[in-house]
This record gives structure tokens, sequence and C-alpha cells, in this order.
């Protein structure tokens, strides 16, 4: 049915009626009371959302996290009160097998309030059923993408012949804005080429935004261009037809060779007397005259605030409830039957489930010997991560077609590449789409599994919404930026980052590391795959530094504490040289130099800010005394913050401007980044400092 129409059935049963009026009247109250929200949205798409979640979802209310659940993203997550209207009237448990609702009435009358479980967009971690953080718009549909390859792949991985214990599908609803974000492009040209048939977008065609009719900024044919993307394209015409809408997803339940885009025609507002239709109804509370009217326009009691009536939650039971609960004790079996007599896939399952590490994870992580030439960070990166992935069945990812210089590459034996054919590939080629890479990555995570995604450190400003998400959301996913510096070379100031270290770190709960050496890049892995709650971004060389001879060294295990000991002298410190990544040879040099001067010199080696920050103030302290305040800190980036560590009266070694096209010895002499300059600023900082 690619590119028709569904039939159009007309008419809605009256508990069917009532169940959809009720999802509507609870979003109107809640954006009145809190004047404040989106309720146009759910007004229009309320028969559309009950007829997924009541007749087709597979989804057990009673156990939220069941793995097998289908997954509904709420992508237009400006009509969070549609999905805590369904939460509630499905009564989905806040925890598996518990009796506390995820959403109680009370919560709905706390909406866009300070510490409700309603907040103003919908937040994954803070309530049961958002299965992901969505209001930038493009992001839930992006995320979606991710979840369906995450399904796809385990079912490979995981599934045995008749025990289907991962085939769930993902629903996304979308509104006119996410589909302006070119984010959701980017996704669903990836999606439409790996032939996701698992994923179904609902895209709430209404027409109207904020600033007006669609028309003024959104003409394209949205059809023919999922069809260019080899979507199936299913078209709704009314949004109240719920039996049109059951067709177009029996539709998409019956296709096996591409995702599906279903479009309704819905009007916003839907009910209210003089807003439906315009961009009052969108992001402004309706106000009570026209509450009052909507109301009237369903049959409902003008004045009832937060009225569910009786018989609505019980045909949410005899739906949703019936159906998930037998579905998940179907599924239960499967589980069973899986492990019996097959200890090996049983333990792979429960290390899933749990999100445990396999034990020896790690025992193949190699120690670099000493090398003057050594490796550029980029490179041990590679052999780190493949020693890693051997030992974690569960991890995946890949570059947005940069692989070969990121060195992100899995290429052991039986990793393989994802396809639309293989599934179960460990290398993803996320092609040159950087900020879907972020958010595909992102839903990866939201399975379960670990991903990463690679590219330039200076494209890491693509991502930034989804690397913010990730945070936000406390998903252990990590990305592999290569490309670091100025150090770039001959590429010149578009491909060489000065100002995105700094940006990156501004994150809150954002893990950001740059090793020194390959030892330190050996560590740095150790602590991402100890994160549970965190992400984490690697920011590794394109040229070679030293592997730093640690029985002379301190040792790279302090890497963990996000800044260490280097190099020290005998008592109190004269001068403290501060460094991260490629700049950590250039402190060494001078270290050497001022040693040989019978200056105390100390070198910190600074991999992490945020690892660094964690420590308590007595080590801090022991790292960076602060009665010394001769130092230098010195990092191919933005200076920005660095006072903080060389303090106000220290020095500071970094970039000040964009970079420039030349080989990398030119530029690193033209920029200030040599051993003499370092040696010198130390020279300065003993001598103004000194006693």
């Amino acid at each position: 049915m690619s590119g028709a129409d569904t039939v159009a059935k007309t008419g809605l049963s009256e508990t069917e009626k009532l169940a959809v009026d009720t999802i509507r009247t609870l979003a109107i109250d809640a954006v009145q009371r809190a004047n404040s929200g989106h309720a146009g949205a759910p007004m229009a798409l309320a028969p559309v959302a009950y007829t997924l979640w009541n007749r087709y979802l597979r989804y057990d209310p009673a156990h939220p996290h069941w793995p097998n659940r289908d997954r509904f993203v709420l992508s237009a997550g400006h009509a969070s009160m549609l999905l805590y209207g369904l939460l509630h009237l499905a009564e989905v448990a806040e925890k598996d097998g518990g009796n506390t609702p995820a959403i109680s009435l009370d919560d709905i009358k706390k909406f866009r309030q300070l510490d409700s479980r309603t907040p103003g967009h919908p937040e994954y971690h803070f309530t049961t059923g958002v299965e992901t953080t969505t209001g930038p718009l493009g992001q839930g549909v992006a995320n979606s993408v991710g979840m369906a390859m995450g399904g796809r792949f385990l079912g490979e991985r995981l599934n045995k012949p008749d025990l289907p214990l991962f085939d769930y599908n993902v629903y996304a609803i979308c509104s006119d804005g996410d589909l302006m974000e070119g984010v959701a492009s980017e996704a669903a040209s990836i999606a439409g080429h790996l032939r996701l048939a698992n994923l179904c977008w609902i895209y709430d065609n209404n027409t109207i935004t904020i600033e007006g009719h669609t028309e003024l900024a959104f003409g394209e044919e949205v059809a023919t261009r999922f069809l260019a993307y080899g979507w199936q394209v299913l078209r709704v015409a009314d949004a109240n037809d719920v039996h049109a809408i059951a067709g177009a997803l029996e539709t998409f339940l019956q296709s096996s060779d591409r995702p599906t885009i279903i479009i309704v025609n819905s009007i916003i507002g839907y009910g209210a007397p003089t807003k439906q239709n315009t961009a009052k109804a969108h992001s402004d509370a309706l106000g009570p005259d026209e509450v009052k009217g909507a109301k009237r326009a369903y049959g409902w009691p003008e004045d009832a605030e937060f009225l569910v009536p009786d018989g609505v939650k019980e045909v949410f039971r005899d739906g949703i409830g019936k159906r998930g609960a037998a579905l998940y004790d179907q599924w239960q079996g499967f589980l069973t039957a899986a492990k019996a007599g097959d200890p090996e896939h049983a333990e792979a399952l429960d290390a899933f489930f749990e999100g445990r590490l396999p034990e020896g994870w790690d025992k193949d992580i190699p120690v670099f010997e000493a090398d003057a030439k050594g490796l550029a960070t980029r490179e041990s990166s590679g052999t780190v991560l493949n020693a890693i992935a051997q030992h974690v069945p569960f991890l995946l990812g890949g570059s947005a077609d940069l692989a070969p210089s990121n060195k992100s590459n899995l290429t052991f034996a039986g990793a393989g590449s994802l396809t639309p054919f293989e599934p179960g590939g460990r290398n993803i080629h996320f092609g040159v789409r950087e900020h879907a890479m972020g958010s595909i990555v992102n839903g990866l995570g939201l399975s379960g599994l670990r991903a990463y995604g690679a590219t330039f450190l200076v494209f890491a400003d693509y991502m930034r919404p989804p690397i913010r998400l990730s945070a936000l959301m406390e998903l252990p996913i990590f990305h592999i930026f290569t490309h670091d510096s100025i150090g770039v070379g001959e590429d010149g100031p578009t491909h060489q980052p000065v100002e995105q270290l700094l940006s990156l770190r501004c994150i809150p709960g954002l893990v950001t590391i740059r090793p020194a050496d390959a030892n330190e890049v050996a560590e740095a892995y150790r602590v991402i795959f100890s994160l549970r709650n965190q992400p984490a971004v690697l920011a590794l060389s394109r040229q070679p530094l030293p592997t730093l001879d640690r029985s002379k060294y301190g040792q790279a295990s302090g890497t963990a504490k996000g800044g260490y000991v280097l190099a020290d002298s005998e008592g109190t410190p004269d001068v403290i040289l501060i460094g991260t990544g490629s700049e950590v040879q250039l402190c060494v040099g001078a270290y050497e130099a001022l040693k040989a001067e019978g200056v105390k010199a100390r070198v910190v080696s600074m991999p992490s800010w945020d690892l660094f920050e964690r420590q308590d103030e007595a080590y801090r302290n022991s790292v960076l005394p602060p009665e010394v305040l001769a130092r230098v800190a010195v990092e191919q980036g933005s200076v920005i913050g660095w006072d903080r560590y060389a303090g106000s009266a220290g020095a500071i070694i970094g970039m000040h401007t964009f970079g420039a096209s030349a080989p990398i010895k030119d530029l690193l002499t033209k920029f200030g980044f040599t051993p003499d300059k370092v040696l010198q600023a130390a020279r300065d900082q003993v001598a103004k400092h000194k006693k």
C-alpha cells in the first residue's frame, strides 16, 4: 500500500469515545491548571494514541521494563500530556510488579510543577514509561531508529529457533517540526537504507506550528520524500477514524522489508470552538471559555476537572492490560526455554539484562612499552577498543564515514558490519550523518546496548544535541573523537578544533577524557566501561605521541582520577606544569630541562577535568598544592577555564584564535606549542613567584 490512502471508515464505539475524550480532557485540564503547555496535539491525536496503545502495542503495564516490549516514542515531546494520560489510564506501574502507579491523577494535576513526575517534556529515568527524553524536535524519531536497530541486533544475537526473545516494534509519533529538523532526515535515510521493518513513524500532519500554518516554511511533499528514502508510506485522512488508523497499523505489521510512516491528517486543538486548527491551540492554555466549549463538543461535563469516568480504566485493562500480561507470560516461557540446557546462553542473557560486563572483559587490554616515537592515541584507541570488544558482545558502534581515520572499526573475526541483511553486525556505517549518529547511538543505549560513535573532534559540533541528551538521560554511551587539535595540520582551521573541548566539558554529567599516551588511552577505556550512568567522550590525536616510560614517570592508572602527578621533585615544587593529551610531552620536556637547571618542577597530567573534580579536596590539593602559585597550563584548545588550575597568576599556553593550514611543525611553532616556549613560561613563573 505504499503511497496509498487507507480505506476510511468513520465512527467510534461509545467506550472508545469515552476513553479518547478522557485523554483529551486530562490534557486540557492539566495545561489549563499549569497555564503552560501544549494541549492542542493531545486533543488531535487522542484517537490515534488510544488505538495504538489499546489495540496494538505489545506492552505490559505491570512490567514496564519488560525487555521485549514495544517502544513508544513521543518525538513531539511538547505533547507530553498525551503520554502522561496514557500512562495513567493504562495503569502503568512505577516498578515491575509493583502497585505504585507511574503516573497518578495527582501527578497529572501537578503538570509542569517542580519535582513532579509530569515535567513539561518527557524525561527518561524520571518517569517510568518514558522511553527517551524528547522535546528538542527530531531527536525522538532519530532515537527510534537506534531502538529499532537495537531490537534487530538483539534478536539476531539472542533469539533461538521458535524462541523470539527480541522481536519488538518501535512506534514514534512525530510532528511537522520533527520532520523539518535535519536530524530526522538523516535518521530516516539510514532507516530506509537498513530496511528497518520494525519501525513505524506516525506523522501528525496538523499543518500548524507556533508561527502559523506550515505553508509559511514547509511546502514539500512528505510522502514523496519518504518514498525516496525507501519507506512504506500510508495515509489516514482523519485522525478521528480509528478504523482507518487500525488498518494502517495492520499494514505496518504485515510489512517485512522497510520502515513505515503513517501520515495522519489531524486538527490541532480538536473541539476547541475558536482555537482549533490555529496556532493559538499549539502552545497556549486554551482559557476557561475555550475549555468549556471543547468539553461541550465532546459531550463532557463542562465544569468537571480531571475527570476519569467509570469504565475508562477498565477499557484499558481489557485491552493493553490483558494483552500485555499474556504476552509477558508467554515471553517468560520463551526465556526459560532459551536458558534451559545452555548455561553459556543463559549467562549472556543475564549479563545483558543486568547491564553487567562479562568477567574478564578487560583481560586483553595491552600495556604499551615505552617508545619515544610512540603511537597516535587514535591508533592505541583502536587496539584497546578491539581488545575489549572481543569480550563484550553487546558493544557495537561505528563512524560517520571516518572509520579508517578514527580507527574505530572492530576488526576481529566475527565482528561483521550491520547491514539490511546482517542486523547482528557490530560495525555500523553511519555515513556522513554525524547528528543522526549521535541520536542513534542514544537509541542503542536506550536498548541496553553499549554503543559508540566516532568522528573528528571538530564535528562534535554537529552532535551537540544528542550528546547533551545522553548526559541528561545518564546513558553509558561513548564517542571517539580523533584529530583533536591544530595537530590536524594541513586541513586547516575548518578541521582544527579549538573551542570543542571546552564546549564538551561544559555539559553536566559528560566525562571528557584527553589521554596523553597509549597507556592513558587504555586506562581511559577502563574508566568508560566502569560508568553505569554517564556518557563519555575521548579526544584523541592524529599525530604520534611518545609512550611514556612508566618506570620513570607516574603510573597511567592515575587517569581514573582525572589528574595525577606524572613527574616530581623532592619536597615542595617550585613550579607545576599541567598538560593534557599531546601537550603532556611538552611539559615532560620542560620538566627535564628544569630539573637539569636545579629547579624543582612537577608535571601533572590532567586528562579529565570532570574526573579530577570528583576527587576529594585532599587529593586535589596533593596534586596541585594551593601554596604553589607558579604554574603553567598547556593545551591546544581554548584557554577559557584553565585559570581554575593555573591560578589567576599562572601562565596558560593555549589557543586564542582559530588555527591555520600548514604542516604540523610550522603550526606548533606559530602558536607556541614548543618545549622552549613551555620552558620559558616555567622559568618566568618561578621568577615571578620567587619568595
